[in-house]
Order: structure tokens, then C-alpha cells, then sequence
């Protein structure tokens, strides 16, 4: 008996001294970073989410929802904590996953290859393209308690936005310069979504990263990068749509040789008026010239013109062959 009663404080205190005094120790991964907790509540620093930079993306009425504590951060490292206490441990390193994919049901939207969407004009349409992620050290606290599933979350977030700026997508308008010439040969039809979609995906992943720019602020949880690389639709919409596009190539092919003739042709003309401009230049010189050294002569006395006049006329008369005179006339 006494034994008994001797055994059971040191098994007590053994299995105490184990289990919170060895295993008490924990780690932190290169790639890894924690937050302690104390009877479930976190380390807290006394600030808020809404006092860091991240903030500066949440509209007004959002900085009402999505303020959050900042926590203390553990970076990597060597630890100890007290039986009371919880770390709870994140990646944050950077995941990149497909768009379509469901962390619920990997099953989904074609096993997580293609995503549905429709467009303004009402057409189903799939989207294939990727997107990178990383959990924000800077906002935890979202992370970690404030969303219970937040891979899914920011997923299901995400793609709605997604779909909302596939079915409200308008492709810019094309500058004047370029719309007096036709458009770009082989474009496509402007007002097509499809069509719209297809030239404007960049413009379409810039458009996400401004939309979604505010997701470390929401969900703690940083959308580093969509990129959306293919728009799929129907094989009887796309076979409509290439024979669209064929007619339209066409016709900008045509309208662009027009214009490449007429250009030609004005170059031409513009040429051929320099020309007739030099060549009256060339004509109109020399008498100039010759009106200036005139007034010269005249300037010099009343007899300078006549005799000028009559030294012109025997250089003429010696390169003629025969001079036919009147009766009243002779030679001088």
C-alpha cells in the first residue's frame, strides 16, 4: 500500500515532467511561423490590422469587419512553452494551385482543371491558369483564428470575383488612331466577349490583382499572382466564333491593302508636285536673275541697256545659219 501511494505522485510527476518538460520543446521551420496561445488566447502586441499599411486596401465600410489584432509572430528556431500554452504553426511558403481548384471537393469543376463562367453576353466559357498565394506574416491573426477553412475561403473568394469581372468585362476602348484604320488585322470582333476576353487577359489579371489586392487585409492570406491562361467556350460557340473572326480578318486585310495603296498613291502624288515645283524653280532663276542684272545696267546709265541688248543680238547671229531681213532693213 505504501508503495502504491509512494508510485503514484512519481508516475504523476514522471509523466508530468515528460510530457510538458521534454516534449514542452518545439521548432519552427525555415518556412514556418507561429503564434502562442495562453488558455486559447493569443500573444497580442496592442496593435491592430488597421494601423499597418495592409489596411490601406479595405474600403471604409470593410475597415469596420476586418479589423484584427496583431499577434506576436514566432520566426524560425528552437522553443519551449508552458503546458498552458498552444503554438499554432503556418507554412508561408508560396503555393500555387490551378483556379479551378476546390480544397472541399477535388473533384470539382472537372477535377480542378477547368473553371465555368459566364460572360455578358450569356455564354459559358472555361478558364484555365493558375494562382500563387502566401499566408501574410503581417495579419495571423485573420489566418488563424478569424476563418476556419481559409485555403477554401480565399479560393471561394477568389473565384467569385473571378466570375463577377468575366461577366462584367469590358474590353478598353481602341484609340482613335486605330479605330480610324480598321483595328488591328486579326484581332477579332471588338464586342465579341469572347473575343474581348481572349485579347485582354492581361488586362483581365491586372484587373484581378487590383480586385483581390485586399485579401491579406480580409483573410490573412496574400493573392501574390493570378495568372488566367486560357477562355475555352462551347465547341459550337468557337466554331461560330472562328468563322467570325475569318470574316472579320478578311475584311481588315482588305481595308488595310486599300489603305496601303492610297498611302502609295499619295506618296506618289506628293513627289511628283515636288518635282513640278523644282523644275518651275529652275525656270523661273534664271530670269531672275536676269530681271536683277537688268536693273543693274539700268542703274548705270540710259545707253548700258542698249548696247547690252545689242551685244545679245550678235551672239545670236553668230550661231544662225541664215537671217532673212525686209527691205527697209540691214545689218549692223
Amino acid at each position: 500500500m505504501v508503495e502504491i501511494l509512494i508510485g503514484v505522485p512519481f508516475g504523476f510527476l514522471l509523466w508530468f515532467f515528460v510530457r510538458y518538460g521534454v516534449l514542452g520543446f518545439y521548432t519552427i521551420g525555415p518556412n514556418e511561423r507561429a503564434v502562442i496561445s495562453t488558455f486559447g488566447r493569443a500573444q497580442r502586441t496592442g496593435m491592430s490590422t488597421l494601423e499597418d499599411p495592409i489596411a490601406m486596401t479595405l474600403r471604409p465600410d470593410e475597415r469596420e469587419r476586418y479589423g484584427y489584432p496583431q499577434v506576436r509572430v514566432i520566426g524560425p528556431g528552437f522553443y519551449w512553452k508552458l503546458p498552458w500554452q498552444t503554438a499554432h504553426k503556418v507554412s508561408v511558403a508560396t503555393n500555387t494551385v490551378s483556379i479551378a481548384y476546390d480544397p472541399e471537393d477535388p473533384a470539382a469543376n472537372s477535377g480542378g482543371q477547368v473553371l465555368d463562367a459566364v460572360t455578358k453576353d450569356q455564354l459559358n466559357t472555361g478558364l484555365n491558369g493558375q494562382l500563387r498565394f502566401t499566408v501574410s506574416e503581417r495579419n495571423l491573426y485573420a489566418y488563424i483564428f478569424g476563418v476556419k477553412r481559409p485555403i477554401a475561403h480565399i479560393m471561394g473568394y477568389f473565384v467569385s470575383v473571378l466570375r463577377d469581372r468575366i461577366a462584367n468585362f469590358e474590353a478598353p476602348d481602341l484609340p482613335l488612331e486605330t479605330a480610324e484604320a480598321g483595328g488591328e488585322v486579326g484581332a477579332g470582333v471588338q464586342g465579341i466577349s469572347i473575343n474581348d476576353l481572349r485579347k485582354n487577359l492581361r488586362d483581365l489579371n491586372d484587373h484581378m490583382a487590383e480586385d483581390c489586392a485586399s485579401a491579406a487585409a480580409r483573410y490573412g492570406i496574400s493573392l501574390d499572382a493570378a495568372l488566367i491562361t486560357g477562355i475555352d467556350p462551347p465547341l459550337d460557340v468557337d466554331s461560330a466564333l472562328a468563322a467570325i473572326n475569318t470574316a472579320h480578318n478578311h475584311v481588315s486585310s482588305e481595308i488595310s491593302l486599300a489603305q496601303a495603296a492610297a498611302d502609295q498613291k499619295i506618296v506618289q502624288s506628293r513627289r511628283a508636285v515636288e518635282i513640278e515645283t523644282l523644275n518651275a524653280q529652275a525656270e523661273v532663276e534664271p530670269l531672275l536673275t536676269l530681271t536683277a542684272q537688268l536693273r543693274q545696267l539700268r542703274a548705270t546709265g540710259e545707253g548700258a541697256i542698249a548696247a547690252y541688248v545689242r551685244n545679245a543680238k550678235l551672239g545670236l547671229r553668230r550661231r544662225t545659219r541664215q537671217l532673212v531681213l525686209s527691205a527697209d532693213q540691214e545689218v549692223r
